[in-house]
């Protein structure tokens, strides 16, 4: 294959899953815009309960990662494969759905220990028990989309969110400030759209792939399952790793101010939808790497891993460029309230320039995974959030008294320097795959 249709399998295959990432994300800034109209300590409290719930969301995604790769390594014709990862990672993820429930509402008690306004965690705990369930549905939807999106199928995923998103933004609309007979339920009403929109989305794509099971018995195999674990784990702590850090960040922001932490939010959230958009493009890198894996073509498994990157470098510059551009614009989306948003514009001026850095962090994760490299990525995610972001973060805003600056300027050098290095990781296993392949 010529680089130019690398580029175009790429953007084919990447188009899609983009737009079902950011139907993820988007239902948190609809949330936030929408709540943020409400006033700042609603704000803050679905921010902070949101942190929670965000880190225990995408450590989940990252397991149920797994089907993707497993599923495109596996040759298109052989079904009862494909069926045997899908139903096995089926059993996997539902399990992980319910422990990540408990784990949540186990926190609920512990959320007034974490040095946050009183009001806002009275605000927070109930969102959070509402929004929290929403895990078990959301789990059950990422298994049949992994395995759709390990067939190539990436277009019925994007449709679902899509339609899944358009419907939390309409029930936000009625539930939070009340409209045709509903009662005005402010916070409260941003968590139950969240979760019927969760509920709708699974069952949605469960019925577009349960035609594929027609004619075929579950199986249990524990050897499929340990091979889903063994990827799916160390893809969840990577997202705990780095999520968990912009979590820790979000607490250091509430020491601060309900003001720090709501501006903190805002530009959190959307920093996040470029984000998710990223890890869209990594997604279609695992897949394309996992083709070219399977097939045992290391020109193509190279060319298909340096486009991801390319591609990636490509749209978070211009997401930076954006942010810079129209950063008063996008924050006064989200509240009204001036010192807010001009706090808010500033941290938007650091997000844009750790843009393209967020980028190929996220991608080089993506084409380690389509290799089935886990455990040193994971390392390397763990180093550089939790050894250099979140101490350096502390150090800068509170022994420097630099305030919110001060940690999203930590935040950008921890993803840097894991940008760095799993660039570097992806070149050194193409220098061992270069010989395996060969022989």
């Amino acid at each position: 294959m010529t680089l130019r249709q690398h580029i175009n399998k790429h953007i084919h295959l990447a188009t899609p899953v983009v737009i079902g990432q950011l139907g993820h994300i988007m239902v948190s800034v609809a949330d936030t815009a929408m709540v943020g109209q409400v006033g700042v300590i609603p704000l803050a409290g679905a921010t902070f309960a949101g942190t929670i719930y965000h880190v225990m969301m995408l450590f989940g995604i990252g397991v149920s990662y797994a089907i993707t790769p497993l599923v495109a390594a596996t040759k298109p014709t052989d079904r009862t494969k494909h069926l045997h990862f899908l139903q096995n990672g089926l059993l996997l993820n539902t399990i992980i759905g319910f422990l990540l429930f408990g784990a949540m509402m186990a926190l609920v008690p512990a959320m007034g220990l974490l040095g946050q306004q009183t009001e806002v965690v009275d605000a927070a705990r109930p969102f959070l028990i509402v929004v929290g369930s929403s895990i078990l549905p959301l789990m059950i939807f990422q298994t049949y989309r992994q395995y759709a999106e390990g067939l190539s199928n990436t277009y019925d995923p994007m449709v679902v969110s899509i339609v899944a998103n358009l419907i939390n933004i309409a029930l936000n609309y009625v539930l939070i400030f009340g409209h045709f007979g509903f009662p005005a339920m402010g916070l409260m009403g941003a968590a139950y759209a969240t979760l019927i929109s969760r509920v709708l989305m699974s069952v949605f794509m469960m019925a577009i792939i349960y035609k594929s099971w027609i004619g075929f018995q579950f199986r249990f195999e524990l050897d499929a399952v340990r091979r889903l674990f063994k990827i799916g784990f160390p893809s969840g702590l990577q997202y705990v790793f780095e999520v968990g850090a912009f979590a820790v960040s979000t607490i250091m922001m509430g020491w601060i101010s309900a003001e720090a932490i709501a501006a903190h939010q805002i530009a959190l959230n959307l920093s996040s939808v470029t984000y998710m958009a990223a890890t869209g493009i990594a997604a279609a890198s695992t897949v394309r790497i996992g083709n070219q894996l399977g097939a045992r073509d290391f020109t193509n498994l190279r060319l298909a891993g340096l486009t991801g990157f390319g591609l990636v470098t490509i749209f978070m510059a211009v997401c930076g460029l954006f942010f810079i551009l129209f950063r008063q614009e996008l924050t006064a989306l989200y509240i009204d309230e001036v010192e807010v948003q001009l706090l808010a514009s500033s941290l938007l001026i650091i997000a844009a320039g750790f843009q393209i850095s967020d980028g190929l962090q996220a991608v080089g994760l993506g084409v380690l995974r389509g290799l089935t490299d886990v455990k040193v990525p994971t390392l390397i995610t763990f180093v550089a959030y939790w050894v250099i972001s979140i101490p350096l973060g502390y150090v800068l805003a509170f022994e420097l008294d630099m305030g919110p600056t001060g940690v999203w300027i930590a935040l950008s050098a921890g993803l840097s320097l894991s940008a760095i290095l799993h660039i570097m990781r992806f070149r050194k296993k193409l220098t061992r795959l270069k010989v395996e392949l060969s022989k």
